[in-house]
């Protein structure tokens, strides 16, 4: 689990491409601290588990589902990218729950300035939309972000000069692609009010069958 608070903007320095999975080697500094091989990370919001570390970064498997989810798969070497260490339990918990499974990806489509805040347009599918209200969390590149606005197909948000400067969102243009994990709560609830299915009949129960046995 994360909190989507960004702890350092590391760099892509490799890319080892397979049929339909990567390995990606990262260069980083601060989230290497107590890193252990196996561990999570949130690189630009996905959730990869290191599969080897050295003094300058670590490496992680990306597997297909995860290419065709996320941007991951069109990042080139010298690519930023945000990072988070899994949260530890004992930590503060300042951003929302963020799991790390991306629901989709979204398109950046304008980027204003408003004072002394970014404000980020993201145009992103009906499947996504659904999920995303106004005042609500979403995760944007890892990043926990509220919603300032939704419109048909896209939703806005406003970003502090502080997280511009600290995570990739900054260097963001109109026309990049960025990861999206919606709200988690929303999903699950959506899931529990759900009508449930009605049950398959037995095989072999039939009216006719109950009428012969004198129900």
């Amino acid at each position: 689990m994360f909190t989507g608070l960004i702890e350092e903007v590391g760099t892509l320095r490799a890319v080892r491409r397979g049929a339909h999975s990567a390995v990606l080697s990262i260069g980083a500094e601060t989230v290497l601290s107590g890193l252990k091989t196996g561990d999570s990370v949130a690189v630009n919001g996905v959730c990869l588990t290191v599969t080897a570390q050295d003094s300058g970064g670590f490496t992680a498997d990306v597997m297909h589902e995860t290419l065709n989810r996320s941007s991951l798969g069109a990042l080139a070497p010298g690519s930023p990218v945000n990072l988070e260490r899994a949260m530890a339990a004992d930590s503060r918990f300042g951003g929302h729950i963020v799991s790390g499974h991306i629901d989709g990806t979204g398109a950046i489509t304008q980027v204003r300035r408003d004072d002394n805040a970014l404000w980020y347009t993201v145009e992103a599918s009906p499947a996504l939309l659904r999920y995303i209200v106004e005042k609500g969390s979403i995760a944007m590149d890892g990043i926990s972000l509220t919603v300032a606005a939704v419109e048909a197909d896209r939703f806005s948000v406003s970003v502090i000069p502080h997280t511009a400067a600290v995570t990739a969102l900054g260097r963001k243009r109109p026309g990049d692609v960025v990861n999206l994990e919606t709200d988690i709560i929303g999903k699950y609830v959506e899931k529990l009010l759900r009508p449930a299915e009605p049950a398959a009949p037995r095989a072999g129960l039939s009216l006719e069958f109950l009428m012969e046995n004198g129900f």
